[in-house]
């Protein structure tokens, strides 16, 4: 099954939902008040919406995600590969490495995961 696309506010939305998750409705429209600034209706319309989409589910006022915060980010990496790397994962490890000021220890574990990657 894919993973339903969750967009740049909903993503936010999201990480408080998974962080407090199981959470009652009344209590994630106060969090995301405090967090988000949004008002009720826009919460409530947010989780309809991915309700709708079978990313959460709210049941008896009880909302809980259907999609894990893994799941999320590797479809938005698998997004990003196809739509700007031409689906090439060394493409976008040399465009990433190139921007970024890598520790010794960052690339050691990034070797290392690869290399267990590739086993």
């Amino acid at each position: 099954m894919k993973t339903p696309k969750i967009f740049e506010s909903e993503y936010r939305f999201c990480l408080i939902l998974w962080e407090n998750e199981p959470i009652n409705s009344t209590a994630l429209v106060k969090l995301c008040k405090e967090k988000l600034d949004w008002s009720k209706t826009t919460t409530y319309t947010v989780i309809k919406r991915l309700a709708d989409r079978k990313v959460l589910k709210n049941e008896n006022t009880i909302v809980t995600s259907l999609i894990s915060k893994d799941e999320a980010q590797v479809s938005e990496i698998d997004e990003l590969l196809t739509k700007k790397f031409e689906n090439s994962l060394p493409q976008f490890i040399a465009a990433f490495a190139k921007q970024q000021n890598l520790s010794d220890s960052e690339i050691e574990e990034i070797y290392k995961i690869i290399h267990k990657e590739v086993k």
